[in-house]
C-alpha cells in the first residue's frame, strides 16, 4: 500500500451486508488490528468467518494457532511461491520480514515442507495454501524450487483432504499444466483470481473455485470483471487478501476483512445480480470449498 494510504489510516466501516459471508483469504498477522478487533469489526458488517492464510512456516504456525482458538477462524498453511526460492537460495535482503537468511538448499526446503505437512494434519487447518507459481517476483533461478514446492503442496492437500489454495501470478498456463500433471485435489481455489474470461471458463470446466478480491473495483480491471461475469455463481468466492488490494474508493489504504461488503456489492453490480442472492451463494461456496458447515 502507498505511504499516502498509510497516513490516511484505516477506511471507515461500510454499510453492513444483510447476509453473513466469509473472507476466504486474509492475512491478519500482517494487519494492524488484533484478531479480536478484526473479528469484531468484520462481524459488525456481516463478515463472520475468516480463512487465515500462512505464507511461511512461522505464519502458517500462527494461522493454525488462531484457528484453534477462534471458532469462526479457519487456517490454510503453506510456503508462498516466493518463499520456497528464498528457503533454497537465501534471502539476503530480508524481504520476507524474517531478516536476512542464508541459502539452505533443497534440504532446507524439504524440512520446511515437512513442518507444513505437520500443520496441515491439524483439524482446524482446512486449506493448503497459498501455494502455486509467481512469475512476476521470482526470476528464472528460483523456478525449480517454486515448482517443486507447488507439486509437494498439491500432493499434501490430496493426502490430507484439504482445499488447495493457489497463488497464480502471471503463470496461468504453467499452473494449469502442473495441476493437470499432478491431478488437482477435489477442492481447488484460485485465490485472488487474476485471469481473463477464457481462464475463468477453463477453471469452470475443471470445477475450480475462483476467489475475487478488491482489485475488481480498480479502473483498469475490466478483463477481471469480464472473468467474473464468465464464472459460474456456484464456483465464486470473495476475499480481501488484506492488508493488500483494498477496494475502491479506498485503494491504497490498509485493507481488512470488514471491507468485504464493498467487494461483494461490486461483484453483484458487475454480474447484474442481487447483492443478497450473491452473498448467499458466496457463503455457501466458501463453506463447501473449505469443508466446514455453513454457519461456522
Amino acid at each position: 500500500m502507498s505511504r499516502e494510504g498509510r497516513e490516511q489510516g484505516a477506511p471507515p466501516l461500510p454499510e453492513a451486508l444483510t447476509v453473513e459471508v466469509a473472507d476466504s483469504h486474509t492475512h491478519v498477522d500482517m494487519q494492524a488490528d488484533s484478531m479480536d478487533e478484526t473479528l469484531a469489526k468484520a462481524a459488525s458488517v456481516g463478515v463472520t468467518t475468516l480463512v487465515q492464510v500462512g505464507c511461511d512456516v512461522a505464519g502458517s504456525r500462527w494461522a493454525a494457532e488462531v484457528a484453534g482458538e477462534y471458532e469462526r477462524v479457519h487456517a490454510a498453511v503453506a510456503l508462498h511461491p516466493n518463499e520456497a526460492p528464498r528457503v533454497v537460495l537465501g534471502d539476503p535482503d530480508g524481504w520476507s520480514r524474517q531478516g536476512a537468511r542464508p541459502a539452505g538448499g533443497e534440504a532446507a526446503l524439504d524440512e520446511a515442507l515437512d513442518q507444513i505437512e505437520a500443520l496441515a494434519a491439524l483439524p482446524q487447518v482446512l486449506g493448503v495454501g497459498e501455494t502455486g507459481l509467481d512469475h512476476f517476483r521470482t526470476g528464472p533461478e528460483g523456478m525449480a524450487a517454486q515448482e517443486h514446492s507447488f507439486r509437494a503442496h498439491i500432493e499434501l492437500a490430496k493426502r490430507h483432504d484439504k482445499a488447495l489454495v493457489i497463488h497464480d501470478r502471471e503463470a496461468h498456463a504453467d499452473v494449469l499444466r502442473i495441476l493437470r500433471e499432478e491431478g488437482a485435489p477435489d477442492r481447488t481455489v484460485f485465490h485472488c483470481f487474476s485471469g481473463d474470461a477464457e481462464m475463468a471458463e477453463t477453471c469452470a470446466r475443471h470445477g475450480y473455485f475462483m476467489s475475487f478480491a478488491g482489485n475488481i473495483t480498480f479502473k483498469n480491471a475490466q478483463p477481471l470483471r469480464d472473468a467474473l461475469k464468465a464464472a459460474p455463481r456456484e464456483l465464486l468466492l470473495v476475499e480481501t487478501d488484506a492488508p493488500f488490494l483494498t477496494p475502491a474508493p479506498h485503494r491504497g489504504r490498509p485493507n481488512a476483512p470488514y471491507l468485504i461488503p464493498l467487494t461483494v456489492r461490486a461483484m453483484a453490480t458487475t454480474r447484474e445480480e442481487s447483492t443478497e442472492e450473491l452473498a448467499k451463494a458466496l457463503a455457501a461456496n466458501t463453506a463447501r470449498a473449505f469443508g466446514y458447515p455453513l454457519g461456522d
